[in-house]
């Protein structure tokens, strides 16, 4: 079989470590990505091809020349609060863009997708920790618009045999340990890279939204995972399907949470700088405390995540950062 496999998004955050580990696992990631958001200097693991999941002739040449077996699928829309103010944006990229992906993948006989979903297709939690079966009530068109791929899946799956692997993501952030990537976007909207700005005085303060949570310090509760455990799982789920096919539906995270004013106590301590920070109105859309069950991922996958403590996930963002502006000087 072929060891190839098309990464759309590739030259994103996520999709650049996936990249690295295929490579250390022996496999040839050829990344397909319109640059949009991605960058250039991150694609080092294989080729590149510049396009669009838009562009079914593009994606069907660049089968045709690389004869990938399976596709890792992260090229979208990410920002949750921006889908709020353009949600035809975000479905003509992720849904849109997806099913037009899919349909190539058909036509050019690929059996086997990793879907690069999200937590964002709960919701409002009905309980914690959230679970792969807990209710899908997706609050803004980011969230629908992954869940629209989710059910398309399952339609291709059952009407052409795709065999899938849809991982519901909850907070990706860290950096490669090694310090060849990091996170690196156009228009940052993440709350680590952004509270490091702040901390190397690269920006004003950070902009909290809301502090009237039910949580102990009043900021919102997030499960962070970091990257590079995030870009395990695509390979180990890849893996399972190539072994026990059929479909999978998984989430990634810790079941660990740690509130905003946690994460940025830990910057403190392990930069030795402030966070200035100030209180903004809260989004009414942003839920109090997400936290995942990933018992399913552990017990179908062998996961175990080995970088996603607190620390770690800082020390190595730390680290990056610090590298880029050494480099800028």
């Amino acid at each position: 079989m072929s060891k190839t496999i098309l990464v759309t998004g590739g030259a994103g955050y996520i999709g650049s470590h996936i990249c690295k580990a295929l490579s250390k696992k022996g496999y040839r990631p050829v990344v397909y990505d319109d640059l949009s958001h991605g960058n250039l200097w991150s694609v080092r693991w294989g080729p590149f091809v510049k396009g669009s999941i838009h562009d079914h002739a593009s994606l069907t040449t660049t089968i045709e020349h690389y004869e990938p077996f399976a596709v890792i699928h992260l090229a979208g829309s990410i920002h949750a609060r921006e889908a709020i103010i353009k949600p035809s944006q975000f479905y003509y990229n992720n849904t849109e863009g997806s099913r037009i992906l899919l349909q190539a993948l058909i036509d050019n006989g690929i059996g086997f997708c990793v879907f690069s979903s999200t937590a964002a297709v709960y919701g409002n939690p009905k309980y914690l920790p959230i679970d792969e079966d807990h209710p899908k009530a997706p609050l803004n068109a980011y969230g629908k618009s992954k869940w629209a791929v989710e059910t398309m899946l399952e339609d291709f799956e059952h009407a052409y045999g795709l065999q899938f692997a849809s991982l519901r993501y909850f907070n990706a952030c860290g950096a490669d340990p090694e310090g060849d990537l990091g996170e690196s976007h156009p228009q940052e909207t993440h709350l680590i890279p952004l509270a490091i700005a702040a901390a190397m005085e690269k920006r004003g303060p950070l902009s909290l939204f809301g502090n009237h949570h039910p949580t102990p310090d009043g900021t919102a509760i997030r499960d962070y995972v970091h990257v590079t455990d995030l870009a395990e799982a695509h390979i180990l789920a890849l893996e399972h399907l190539l072994e026990e096919k059929g479909k999978l539906c998984l989430n990634l995270g810790t079941g660990q949470g740690y509130s905003v004013l946690e994460v940025l106590r830990s910057i403190q301590e392990i930069s030795g700088r402030d966070v200035p920070y100030q209180i903004q109105p809260s989004f009414t859309h942003d839920s109090s405390i997400l936290v995942a069950n990933a018992t399913k991922a552990l017990t179908l996958l062998g996961w175990t995540p080995r970088y996603s403590d607190l620390s770690t996930i800082i020390k190595t963002a730390w680290q990056w950062y610090l590298s880029q502006e050494e480099a800028v000087v």
